[in-house]
């Protein structure tokens, strides 16, 4: 029998990647880490980004690169364990079709909060769920738990409610803490659709106007359906905002070692 490993033997994040020396908003993703590292009791280096930066120019880039516009050319996940070893992974950014996404939904992990909502070492049920909508020819899984929606497989759902206001669901309830909603909201909410947390029931999802999902490594996806059920308008007007916002994001968040400070 394979054990799962120990959820706070690691913390990690998957930031969007150029292929040379710079990050995508790497100032919110070490934030995030230096976040999760406290609740799953990891003491991270206190140079950990200098070290980052350091072995992201030594590490090779791989063959395949993401071409779309609204996706980074790579990703590169960031691990540091309980020990405090550093690791970097780079891979190919997967290509997203750029029409409405079909969703399947699934069960929650059986993992307490707030373990749950961080980037914890113990992530085989999410990987789980990558492949049952593989299994499935959907394109993504959303999670959730007694009817309630928790996460996406490697996303951020957000709906558009008929009140007009942005909904995702709470970290609290263990959803993850979006650093691509984090470089979002602002422009959002000044194109006139306010973002907040709450408990998104089936309900909710049902009589929405749209469902669009947000990750470093999707950017921005529309959602068409959800077990076969229609959602709303997919490619509306949160989604367009979003689009726009994300697109400036890819221009203007970029950072290397020199935009760190000390």
């Amino acid at each position: 029998m394979v054990h799962a490993p120990n959820p706070t033997s690691e913390v990690w994040t998957a930031i969007g990647w150029n292929g040379t020396s710079s990050l995508l908003a790497a100032d919110l993703h070490f934030n995030r880490l230096i976040r999760h590292s406290k609740i799953l009791g990891i003491t991270l280096p206190s140079d950990f980004f200098k070290i980052v930066f350091e072995k992201i120019i030594n590490i090779e880039t791989p063959e395949k690169m993401n071409f779309n516009e609204l996706q980074t050319p790579f990703i590169v996940k960031v691990t540091i364990t309980s020990n405090g070893d550093i690791s970097l992974l780079p891979r190919s950014n997967k290509v997203w079709r750029d029409l409405p996404l079909n969703a399947i939904s699934m069960s929650m992990p059986d993992i307490s909060t707030p373990i749950l909502g961080t980037k914890h070492a113990s992530w085989h049920h999410y990987l789980n769920a990558i492949e049952q909508a593989k299994i499935n020819g959907a394109d993504l899984s959303l999670l959730f738990s007694n009817n309630f929606l928790i996460d996406g497989d490697r996303c951020t759902p957000v709906i558009l409610d008929n009140d007009g206001v942005a909904y995702y669901p709470k970290n609290s309830d263990g959803a993850l803490d979006s650093v691509t909603l984090e470089q979002l909201r602002q422009e959002i909410e000044i194109s006139g659709i306010p973002i907040r947390e709450k408990k998104i029931s089936l309900d909710m999802i049902m009589r929405s106007s749209e469902m669009i999902v947000l990750g470093s490594g999707i950017g921005v996806g529309s959602i068409g359906k959800i077990d076969g059920t229609i959602i709303g308008k997919p490619k509306g007007k949160l989604f367009q905002i979003a689009k726009k916002a994300w697109l400036n994001r890819l221009k203007l968040d970029w950072m290397s070692i020199e935009d760190m400070g000390e």
